[in-house]
């Protein structure tokens, strides 16, 4: 069936990016006195000189000056572009202001999207040591981003190239075979859970003969009747952790559906609140807008 004009989805933007020249970016309110002596603004002035400009900044038409775009989200990341001397900034552009909630927009990076990012920076000639002060983690770490996808399926790093999965589940998954790799994805992406707990019980469970360096001890000569006791104790313990859960799920799920209904009505359908917050308290919009898209105590 095809949708009518009018109740044709609007997006809330643009769906490319553009990029903008510096000089035609302005926003209201000024960045506090100090804020480009701390360290988050230096971290953000590495990262950009590092590996670019990761995420847009998000811009609306200003439609009291031609050929003028106000920043609602990215001042930070604006002031490190003029600082570094950049002509442009990538900018995501907003359709309609009056119903900003800009970070149901923006995907923030999976750990495989930060491997790629990585790899790219490393080819372009940028060292470890300035991945780490950019990214604010260890060149250990880095390290090990870099080798993330080593061994992991590229049927799986497709699958889960968007998913917020822990770096640690492919430390497991690769593990095991192929086609037991993606056996598991597809069990982590149907669940909704992409937790390490997950895939260590997957891995437990994974057939001797699917694992890419079996254990000699029981996995490949445990009896039939230990493997039994085994997972009956599993199961014991699984049934008593659902009797917990099943206890508080009633009145977590109703204070839940309070609060969600109470952020989403009352604060983010307020286009004056959604502006001052973008403005004053980005992060504060960032977690309510996250307590919004809740969908049950399961998306916790």
């Amino acid at each position: 069936m095809t949708t009518p004009k009018s109740e044709a989805v609007r997006l809330g933007f643009q769906r490319s990016c553009i990029q903008i020249p510096l000089d035609q970016l302005h926003y209201t309110i000024d960045i506090p006195s100090g804020v480009k002596q701390s360290i988050k603004y230096r971290q953000i002035v590495a990262s950009i000189k590092a590996v670019g400009l990761v995420e847009p900044v998000a811009v609306t038409v200003d439609r009291s000056a031609p050929n003028k775009f106000l920043i609602l989200d990215g001042r930070l990341r604006l002031e490190a572009l003029r600082d570094i001397g950049a002509a442009s900034a990538t900018c995501m552009l907003s359709t309609d202001d009056e119903g900003y909630t800009y970070n149901k927009y923006v995907n923030r990076l999976s750990v495989i999207q930060e491997h790629r990012m990585i790899l790219r920076a490393v080819e372009r000639g940028v060292s470890i040591e300035q991945l780490s002060a950019a990214l604010d983690i260890s060149p250990s770490t880095i390290r090990d981003r870099f080798r993330l996808l080593e061994g992991i399926s590229e049927d799986v790093a497709t699958a889960l190239a968007d998913k917020p999965v822990a770096a640690g589940v492919f430390r497991l998954l690769r593990k095991m075979r192929p086609f037991r790799q993606i056996d598991a994805a597809h069990t982590m992406i149907n669940l909704g859970d992409y937790s390490i707990r997950l895939a260590t019980a997957l891995l437990q469970n994974t057939p001797a003969e699917q694992l890419l360096d079996p254990p000699n001890g029981q996995n490949q000569n445990a009896s039939p009747a230990a493997a039994l006791q085994r997972l009956e104790r599993e199961l014991a313990a699984l049934q008593a952790d659902t009797k917990l859960l099943e206890e508080s799920y009633g009145p977590s799920s109703l204070q839940l559906e309070i609060v969600r209904t109470y952020v989403r009505n009352s604060l983010l359908n307020n286009a004056s609140v959604v502006r001052w917050l973008a403005s004053k308290k980005a992060d504060y919009l960032q977690q309510l807008q996250r307590i919004a898209d809740i969908k049950s105590a399961d998306g916790i």
